[in-house]
């Protein structure tokens, strides 16, 4: 037992709290803003949930995936879906916010970990491409089930991820089902009866 190791690994830990303090756009169904730390929860909850649909997949990855992917949020916050599009270097920048925070790790855990953020940020594995996909579709599950603002922008959940969610019948279908909420969020905005 190494424990340098260990103690560098609970130092990771500690660092990697900070997440829970990270607070997104979306808004929980008693109105509170949700953490980056419970978007990345339930995200590892949907991966279980939809496990037998994506049957091919190696679950563990796809939940290290899950987890992964928002951790260099804990140095310089999120940036809501709405405005990633002024913020072009963000992946840069959480990628060196990750390497930051991993600095206490051995070098073997923390290249696993920057090689499976590589992985989603790139998409490039079949399982970072599913965890894509279903990131999307928590975010705008989130929004149709959130108590959010007078002003929130619905209309933006129509358009949101669809690169993403239309690689497979699964995701696609789950999408459709969301956009229904949405649409429905929409038209309660505007008054409008079914």
């Amino acid at each position: 037992m190494d424990i340098e190791k260990l103690k560098g690994r609970l130092e990771f830990l500690r660092e990697a709290e900070k997440l829970k303090d990270v607070l997104r756009s979306a808004h929980t169904s008693s109105g509170r803003t949700e953490s980056t730390a419970e978007h990345s929860w339930r995200l590892c909850l949907m991966a279980i949930v939809f496990a037998d649909e994506m049957a091919t997949l190696d679950l563990l990855k796809v939940l290290k995936l899950c987890v992964i992917h928002d951790l260099g949020e804990a140095i310089n916050g999120d940036i809501p879906a709405v405005n990633q599009a002024d913020f072009p270097d963000k992946g840069e920048q959480e990628r060196n916010d990750l390497l930051l925070l991993t600095r206490s790790l051995d070098d073997a855990l923390r290249n696993e970990i920057l090689a499976l953020w590589d992985d989603y940020e790139n998409a490039v594995s079949p399982e970072a491409k599913a965890v894509k996909a279903l990131d999307k579709l928590e975010t705008l599950l989130q929004h149709t089930q959130g108590l959010n603002p007078a002003n929130f922008d619905y209309g933006f959940n129509l358009t949101y991820g669809q690169k993403y969610t239309v690689t497979e019948p699964v995701f696609a279908a789950l999408r459709s089902l969301i956009d229904q909420d949405t649409q429905e969020r929409i038209n309660m905005t505007l008054n409008i009866r079914p």
